[in-house]
């Protein structure tokens, strides 16, 4: 039975979604999941999952098994595209864990809602598209397209960056594509053995591009990201099959290590990179957004996912603490993650210019300054996002 009587409706079966209801049902509340989806399949590639997200995910009961299906990488190294040079090397590992008291993990998206879909029995409903929303008093009703009627006392939109939660409480509006796409694969380990590829996030920056890999699933895949800029973006389809010989023509004249990886892959898939500017409100009444629904970010800064686990953490804490007063909570909720995740969006969205420097004087300033950083730069630098409680409120 429920701590209280709160019956929330969380729209979008994604990690956001799913680890909101674990966080508000862990927190007493009576939480279901509404997915448009008939099934949850696999879908996505790599994601990491920093300290700032693994303590929330630990302090739900999932660390065991997100230690299972994961990889700790000893470090982020950043290098030069031709040469290789190391910009950068960060060591991770059993450093995060010092600094922050919990792993930084590379995990495949999949692995990481399959826990939480597990972790949530009879409360996962699959094949609930939203088509309404109509708040009546202190009741909201969401109406799906399978005739399903739902009155709860609040709804949480966690429906990703075509939300259609956004567009009913905000009106209809569309993404803005950031000038970027990004073409994903994953590799089995054994095609890439002869590369003798570190346990590490690999970043390769370049001009008007960049190039990411690392290791997934225990070791058993290994992620790559190739992110091009590129003027449009016409295709109607959020996800599709890219052109592998497309993808491997870009990085011509790379490292002959980036250049192995694409050629050890025969299938791929490419997508726009879009973004949304920083809202200036989350919440109408009882209705409020959650993750990409409400602060899409470009992937530069590897804070997707973790941010949305932490949007579902604060949420179940502040409404432990006020939830009798539903609009007033969700405004507090509001007030503590938006200047947030704003910052993080900024950044994100800084880090394609510096990441895709053409060479010349800003890249080698930006390089020289990077290789001054490498002599004392430590993960304090991030505490303030990878050493952040989401559920201290």
């Amino acid at each position: 039975m429920a701590r209280n009587d709160l019956a929330i409706a969380i729209i979008g079966g994604g990690i956001g979604g799913l680890s909101a209801a674990l966080s508000l049902v862990r927190a007493g509340f009576d939480a279901h999941v509404y997915e448009q989806a008939p099934e949850l399949r696999e879908v996505g590639a790599g994601i990491v999952v920093s300290p700032n997200a693994t303590r929330i995910l630990d302090r739900l009961g999932l660390g065991a098994a997100l230690a299972q299906s994961s990889v700790r990488p000893l470090a982020w190294h950043e290098r030069r595209w031709d040469d290789g040079r190391t910009l950068l090397r960060v060591p991770l590992a059993e450093a995060a864990v010092a600094a922050f008291g919990f792993p930084y993990y590379q995990c495949h998206r999949a692995d990481v809602q399959t826990i939480l879909a597990q972790a949530l029995p009879q409360r996962l409903h699959l094949g609930h598209r939203l088509i309404g929303l109509e708040e009546r008093g202190d009741r909201v009703e969401a109406r799906f397209d399978n005739g399903t009627r739902v009155a709860a006392d609040l709804v949480v939109g966690a429906d990703g960056i075509h939300s259609t939660v956004r567009g009913t409480l905000f009106g209809p509006d569309s993404p803005r594509f950031t000038g970027c796409v990004a073409y994903r694969g994953l590799v089995p380990a054994e095609r890439v053995q002869d590369l003798n590829l570190e346990i590490t996030m690999q970043r390769w920056m370049g001009p008007s591009k960049h190039f990411v890999h690392y290791y997934v699933q225990g070791g058993r895949l290994l992620n790559f990201v190739c992110l091009v800029e590129q003027d449009t973006w016409t295709s109607e389809s959020w996800t599709e099959r890219g052109d592998v010989a497309e993808a491997r023509a870009a990085y011509q004249g790379w490292h002959p290590q980036v250049r192995a990886i694409l050629d050890a892959q025969r299938e791929i898939f490419v997508w726009a990179l879009l973004d949304r500017a920083p809202l200036p409100r989350w919440s109408v009444g009882r209705v409020t957004l959650l993750g990409d629904a409400c602060h899409p970010m470009l992937p530069f800064m590897a804070q997707g996912a973790a941010q949305a686990i932490e949007d579902g953490a604060t949420l179940a804490a502040i409404l432990a603490r006020d939830g009798t007063q539903v609009p007033a909570a969700l405004q507090a909720y509001e007030a503590a993650r938006l200047p947030r995740t704003a910052r993080i969006q900024a950044l994100a969205t800084a880090s394609k210019t510096r990441f895709h420097l053409r060479d010349g004087p800003a890249q080698q300033e930006r390089d020289a300054q990077m290789a001054s950083d490498a002599a004392d730069w430590s993960l304090n630098q991030s505490a303030w996002i990878y050493g952040h409680d989401a559920g201290a409120v």
